[in-house]
C-alpha cells in the first residue's frame, strides 16, 4: 500500500483532531471523561474500525505519552493555587505515596491468587493501575455544576498531580526485579529518595526561573512569553532525568513553583499551557485509541471486570481509609467520596506500554487487561461521580447551598 502523500496526512491528521475534540465534547454531555470520547474516536480510526489505519507501535506511543504527559503535568501545576493547597498537602502526599503502593499491593495479590499470574506480574498490574486521574474528575464536576464541600477537591487535584511518579518508580521497579530478582530492595528505596529529591529541587529550580526570564524578556507578552515556558517544562523534565531524578515530579513541581509567583504574562502563559494540556490530552488519547485492536479484548473481559471492581471497591478504598485514618478532619463520607473520585486515566495505560518495550511475557495481556480497566472505570465512575457527591451530602449545586448532610455517625462508629 504507497504512503499516503503529506497533505493527505496532514488533512487526516487534522480532521482527526477536530473530530476527537468533538467526541470528548459528546461524551462529557453524559457526564462521562473526556478521555472516553477520544479514546473511541482513535478505536474507530484504527485497523479494527472503518478508519482502518494500522498502528503497533508500542515505542512510539511511549515516546508520545511521556512528551504529552510532561505538559500535562506542567499545566496542572500553573493551575494549582499553593495557597488552597497547601493544608492538604500532607494528606495527599500520603495518597500519593503510600496510597499507590496499597492500591499496588492489593491489586497484586488479588491478581495472583484469582488469576494464572505470578506474583511479579501481579504487582506489575498493580503498579501500572494504581495512579489517578483528576484530570477526569474536575471535568465531570465543571460539566455537571457540582462543587464538593470542604477541602476535598484541593485533595484530589494535589494527589492527582504527585502519584503519577509513585506509580512510575514501582513500574521501573518491578520490571527491574523480573530483569534480575536478586536486585537488593534496598538500593531501590535509595533510588526512590535519590528520585523524588532531585525531582523536587530541579523543579522548585525551573519554576523559579521561567517567570525570571519572563520577567526580563523583552517581550513579556510576546511570542517569547509561550516559547519559555515550553522550555521550561522540557528542561525540568530532561534536567531531572539526567541527574537520576523524577522527571515528571520536575514538570509538575516547576509549573507549581511558576503558577504562584506573580510576573506580568502569567494569565497569558496560564491560557495558553491550558490549550498545550488540552493538545497534549487528545493526542494522546488519540494515539492510544489506535494502539488497541477490540477483537483482542474479548479474552480480557473476565480479567478486567474482576480487577476494576477490586480496584474500585477494595483497593482504592482501603488505601484512602488508612492513609487519611491520622487526618480527623475527613469523615467517612469525604473518604468515600475520594474513593470513588479515584478515576484511572491516561497514565495507567502509557505505563503499560512499558513491559512490551521491555519484553516481559504477558505484557499484551497486561496492557489489554489495563486498558478494559480504564474505560470500565470511567464507564461506571464517571456519571456517577455527582449522584455519590449528592447521597453523601457533600455536594454544593452551582455555587449555591450545600444539601443537608445525613446524619453523622457517631465518632466510634
Amino acid at each position: 500500500m504507497p504512503a499516503p502523500s503529506p497533505q493527505f496526512a496532514l488533512l487526516a491528521i487534522g480532521i482527526l483532531l477536530l473530530a476527537t475534540v468533538v467526541a470528548g465534547s459528546f461524551s462529557s454531555r453524559f457526564g462521562l471523561p473526556a478521555l472516553i470520547g477520544f479514546l473511541g474516536l482513535g478505536m474507530l480510526a484504527g485497523v479494527d474500525g472503518p478508519g482502518g489505519i494500522a498502528f503497533d507501535n508500542y515505542l512510539l506511543t511511549q515516546s508520545v505519552g511521556v512528551a504529552c504527559l510532561i505538559f500535562i503535568l506542567f499545566s496542572g501545576g500553573l493551575d494549582t493555587d499553593w495557597k488552597a493547597v497547601r493544608k492538604v498537602a500532607l494528606p495527599a502526599l500520603c495518597l500519593a505515596t503510600f496510597g499507590v503502593i496499597i492500591s499496588a499491593g492489593t491489586i497484586a495479590v488479588s491478581a495472583a491468587l484469582i488469576f494464572d499470574m505470578t506474583l511479579l506480574q501481579g504487582a506489575l498490574l498493580g503498579a501500572v493501575v494504581a495512579s489517578t486521574d483528576a484530570a477526569a474528575v474536575f471535568a465531570i464536576l465543571r460539566s455537571t455544576g457540582l462543587d464538593v464541600d470542604g477541602d476535598v477537591p484541593a485533595l484530589i487535584e494535589f494527589e492527582s498531580g504527585t502519584n503519577d511518579p509513585m506509580a512510575i518508580f514501582l513500574v521501573g521497579a518491578v520490571l527491574l526485579l523480573m530483569a534480575a530478582p536478586a536486585a537488593p530492595l534496598t538500593g531501590m528505596a535509595v533510588d526512590f529518595g535519590q528520585q523524588m529529591t532531585m525531582g523536587g529541587l530541579i523543579g522548585v529550580a525551573a519554576g523559579w526561573m521561567m517567570p525570571e526570564l519572563l520577567k526580563r524578556s523583552a517581550y513579556p507578552d510576546g511570542g517569547t512569553a509561550f516559547v519559555i515556558p515550553i522550555a521550561g517544562a522540557l528542561v525540568a523534565y530532561g534536567l531531572a532525568e539526567a541527574a537520576g531524578g523524577n522527571g515528571f515530579l520536575a514538570a509538575y513541581v516547576a509549573g507549581l513553583v511558576a503558577g504562584n509567583r506573580v510576573y506580568a504574562a502569567r494569565k497569558m502563559v496560564s491560557t495558553f499551557q491550558d490549550g498545550i494540556a488540552w493538545l497534549a490530552q487528545v493526542v494522546m488519547f488519540l494515539t492510544l485509541g489506535l494502539l488497541v485492536t477490540p477483537t483482542n479484548l474479548g479474552d480480557v473481559i473476565l480479567p478486567g471486570v474482576a480487577i476494576t471492581f477490586i480496584l474500585m471497591l477494595v483497593a482504592r478504598p482501603l488505601s484512602v481509609f488508612l492513609c487519611l485514618a491520622p487526618f480527623r478532619r475527613y469523615g467517612w463520607r469525604e473518604k468515600l467520596f475520594v474513593s470513588w473520585a479515584g478515576l484511572r486515566g491516561a497514565v495507567p495505560i502509557v505505563l503499560a506500554t512499558f513491559p512490551i518495550v521491555a519484553g516481559v511475557p504477558g505484557a499484551f495481556a497486561i496492557f489489554n487487561v489495563v486498558f478494559f480497566v480504564v474505560v470500565l472505570s470511567s464507564l461506571i465512575q464517571g456519571p456517577t461521580v455527582k449522584p455519590v457527591a449528592e447521597w453523601l451530602g457533600i455536594a454544593r449545586m452551582n455555587g449555591g447551598e450545600a444539601p443537608e448532610p445525613k446524619p453523622r455517625v457517631p465518632q466510634g462508629f
